[in-house]
């Protein structure tokens, strides 16, 4: 028996591979009324025979972190979509983002209890990428949650 090999759709995730750190700005929002400035490290790994990147995540506030998420990354070849299962620090339960990715953007969104959240991912292919989540009540009129830069580390 054939072991399935990752597609080309698979291989656009390594775009993601390395550690990366950035400054995030987050907006004032009912989670953080004054909003303000954090700093971020995070780690993704390219795994399960390159079908899923891992993602590890802190965020840190002065010199404590304050929130940590841990990401998978795929691609659902069945929806021909891209999935991002998340689990964080706040103890909510685990959220889906499924959109689409092409030359190094990939846009997905969640419908879930607060509301539509969208995550932008862009790689420009400099070294760095820029990360926006957005939120919407409607799925329509969307705000700015947080966004920031990262700068491959490794």
């Amino acid at each position: 028996m054939q072991m399935p090999q990752p597609t080309p759709q698979h291989r656009a995730l390594e775009v993601f591979a390395g550690e990366w750190s950035g400054t995030e700005t987050l907006h004032p929002s009912p989670f953080d009324a004054k909003g303000g400035t954090a700093r971020a490290l995070v780690r993704n790994v390219v795994a399960l025979d390159g079908f899923a990147v891992i993602q590890d995540y802190e965020q840190m506030r002065g010199e404590l972190v304050n929130f940590r998420g841990h990401g998978v990354i795929r691609f659902d070849a069945h929806a021909g979509e891209y999935v991002f299962h998340w689990f964080d620090s706040w103890g909510g339960p685990p959220a889906e983002f499924r959109g689409t990715g092409r030359d190094g953007r990939f846009i997905l969104t969640n419908t879930g209890q607060q509301g539509h959240t969208r995550a932008t991912f862009d790689f420009p292919g400099d070294g760095t990428y820029r990360y926006a989540m957005q939120v919407s009540p409607d799925g329509t009129h969307w705000a700015t949650f947080m966004d920031g830069t990262y700068t491959r580390r490794a």
